[in-house]
């Protein structure tokens, strides 16, 4: 017993081993970290990705006895499958997100979302410029009306040509490379819906075939993140830095409080309005007001834009609940737990589903519209008023943990920042930095939480090792929910754990920015939700077209510390298909098959340039994140030399 409740502590977030200790044994229902506990041990055949339940004549294991499934289908084939098929559910995730966000313009754009407005017309233009799209005389309306038809087009297309989308935002040489491979997707839609008849029951056993099809179903996630990024920004605004707080200290028991979970700010941005707007009927009640904080990457979208505190990330949104302090858990897509409601029944917070396609049983229901978001909103509002009203006192304990956050670093906010240092070619400030050697390369930190590893702790210790070793540092989702925790996203943390090198690129961009921002910047840069590493790989084309090289050949890297989602698996392998080096710290389902194993480790790098690393040491993981960039540092110099001294152009490939 003493053993199991050791166990049990699996984060080094101090908030989360609080609340732990205080519910331990207190509540009926249990948490994820318990769940975690009672599922060990867990299938090996489905860790390694060698046990097909595709038809029901399974499921089939591959053991020393049975060598192939019923149809006779090897273990390469089984596991290049189910790699698909995990790929097509983090597409069709984002796919959901990217249609919502160009369904919702398309009505701004015909005056049918009245609650809803084009925020941000200078990232308007931008996407109006990109595709040719007349402007002049023109009303943002109608400019909107038409860069919709062009999303909407790459979600559905039939004819077969290529996307529309992708060409515009990626380099050519990309093109080129996926042309020739033939992964390059005509419709985001009519990829998820062939992908799944290629991977039905009798059809493809072809693993390398399978490989580049799970390619092609990532690049369509691509394109519905990106989309569901830019049109975010036109209607929200494009986020600029921006100060606010987080962990489980922000709750404060004098106000209502709101937690605003799952991935879509179409939803949170009118609650956090709503809330604002609602304060007088929460003093009615006693309360100072309405307080909304953020779970994983709704809790993102609405920190990068309306500096919303942070409450926790993924693993522990249970525990946010078991504070006795959350009035109201608005759930909208991805990403939420069906746990949370029975932790709610041991206490008054009301659990709110809001889209058709997230229900959880008993659970309340608020069927939000988007042309009346305002007014289901505030019905919202209206259940958490009156859970407060139920609140019991003796319940609360809330964490004296929480840290200060600098985030909103979308690609324009980083640009402009390095803008004050080179306002005539800002991304010429990276990559000399990079040049010099006084950068060591770039990393995006991304991804989930995932209990095989200890909560936080990956995220935490790869972060910290890369800054000490002249890393600069850009985050999204739970990963940067993480370092927003742990205090990893202000000026303190790069004091305590920046290299020599990266403090002092720091201190330059501080110095040229003394005037134009109230803070100091982090350690690392909060650059959003999951959908928003699309801007994370838009700042590694931009150093691609500045150093004048294919994406492959910048000190770039990519890590996934604790990764655990389908979309997680679609992320990494567009990041590996555009060109880099990819550590994830939890293994995925791969190694039943060296053959498609030895594809994602090392003929990827071949064919694409990119690749996958597995490594769950979060020490040796820094290490060969570092190798990887090194690397490239050394292949870039040695070919620039090369091309000074044979006066010639830089070869661009790999």
């Amino acid at each position: 017993m003493a053993e199991k409740k050791k166990n049990r502590n699996r984060s080094v977030d101090p908030a989360v081993l609080e609340v732990l200790a205080e519910t331990e044994g207190k509540y009926s229902s249990d948490t994820a970290y318990d769940r975690f506990l009672n599922m060990q041990p867990q299938c090996s055949y489905g860790d390694t990705g060698i046990c097909c339940t595709i038809c029901i004549q399974g499921p089939c294991r591959i053991t020393k006895k049975a060598s192939k499934g019923i149809c006779g289908a090897h273990p390469y084939t089984i596991v290049a499958r189910n790699l698909v098929r995990h790929a097509l559910g983090g597409c069709a995730a984002h796919a959901d997100h990217g249609l919502h966000a160009s369904l919702l313009a398309r009505e701004v754009s015909e005056g049918h979302a009245p609650d809803y407005t084009i925020t941000d017309t200078k990232k308007l233009y931008a996407l109006a410029d990109m595709f040719d799209i007349p402007r002049e005389g023109r009303d943002n309306r109608d400019i909107l009306k038409d860069i919709v038809a062009i999303a909407l087009e790459d979600f559905n297309r039939l004819d077969g040509q290529d996307s529309k989308w992708l060409p515009k935002v990626i380099l050519p040489e990309r093109i080129e490379k996926f042309k020739e491979c033939d992964i390059l997707p005509s419709s985001i839609h009519g990829t998820i819906a062939d992908a799944m008849a290629q991977t039905h029951a009798g059809m493809d056993a072809d693993p390398v075939n399978l490989v580049f099809k799970a390619l092609k179903v990532a690049l369509a996630d691509y394109i519905g993140e990106h989309i569901a990024t830019s049109l975010s920004d036109v209607l929200f605004g494009t986020p600029k830095p921006v100060v606010s707080e987080a962990n489980m200290g922000v709750l404060d028991p004098d106000y209502v409080n709101i937690a605003v979970h799952g991935h879509n700010p179409i939803l949170s941005e009118m609650i956090v309005k709503a809330a604002r707007d609602m304060k007088g009927e929460a003093e009615k009640l006693g309360a100072k007001g309405i307080k909304c904080m953020g779970i994983c990457c709704t809790g993102n979208e609405i920190l990068m834009r309306q500096g919303v505190p942070i409450l926790t990330n993924f693993s522990s949104q249970e525990l946010a609940i078991m504070t006795g302090a959350v009035d109201a858990m608005v759930v909208d897509i991805q990403c939420i737990m069906p746990g949370i409601q029975a932790v709610s029944e041991c206490f008054h917070t009301r659990v709110i589903t809001t889209m058709p396609s997230v229900k959880i049983p008993g659970a309340y229901h608020v069927d939000f519209d988007d042309a009346r978001a305002m007014e289901k909103a505030r019905e919202v509002i209206e259940i958490a008023l009156g859970a407060y009203k139920e609140r019991s006192k003796e319940k609360i304990n809330i964490p004296n943990v929480k840290n200060k956050v600098v985030a909103g670093f979308s690609l324009e906010a980083l640009l402009d920042v390095f803008a004050a240092v080179n306002p005539d070619n800002p991304v010429q400030v990276l990559t000399d930095a990079l040049l010099s050697g006084e950068l060591r390369g770039v990393c995006l930190l991304a991804g989930c939480n995932n209990l095989k590893r200890v909560h936080d702790e990956n995220h935490l210790v790869i972060a910290q090792e890369l800054a000490k070793n002249n890393v600069l540092l850009v985050a999204t989702g739970c990963a940067a929910q993480a370092y927003a925790k742990a205090g990893l996203l202000n000026a303190d943390a790069v004091d305590k754990y920046a290299g020599d090198g990266l403090k002092a690129f720091m201190n330059r961009l501080n110095e040229a920015n003394k005037d134009r921002l109230n803070e100091k910047l982090p350690l690392v840069f909060h650059m959003g939700s999951c959908v928003d590493n699309s801007r994370a790989y838009d700042l590694m084309t931009a150093m691609a077209k500045e150093l004048q090289v294919d994406t492959p050949k910048v000190p770039y890297a990519a890590s996934a510390p604790e990764a655990m989602s389908e979309k997680a698996i679609a992320i990494g392998s567009w990041a590996v298909a555009l060109g880099m080096p990819v550590h994830v710290g939890v293994v995925p389902p791969l190694p039943g098959s060296p053959l498609v194993d030895g594809i994602a480790l090392q003929i990827a790098h071949d064919v694409y340039g990119g690749y996958f690393i597995w490594e769950t040491d979060p020490f040796e993981s820094a290490k060969k994140i570092l190798a990887a960039l090194d690397e490239r540092n050394w292949k870039l110099r040695v070919h620039r030399q090369a091309a000074e001294k044979y006066e010639t152009t830089l070869s661009k490939t790999w």
